[in-house]
């Protein structure tokens, strides 16, 4: 699966989606902060949907959607 990737200034923020252990699947969003700068702020977070999915489509959209939210809440 070809990855995700959203924008917004500075920030990159990337989606996907791993498997659990108990077979179901949960969405995943990478953030990046490129400003040229090699500090704290400049090595990728990872952040977890807080709940699982039964499909992997199921859980890209749940990281979709998390992604837009910690994007819409950066202020530049």
């Amino acid at each position: 699966m070809e990855d995700t990737i959203y924008t917004k200034g500075i920030y990159t923020a990337t989606i996907g989606v791993r498997p659990t252990d108990d077979g179901q699947f949960q969405g995943v969003v990478t953030l990046v902060r490129d400003d040229g700068g090699d500090g704290e702020d400049s090595e990728p977070k990872t952040y977890d949907v807080a709940a699982t999915s039964l499909s992997e489509e199921e859980a890209l959209e749940e990281a979709r959607a998390l992604a837009h939210r910690i994007l819409g809440e950066i202020e530049l």
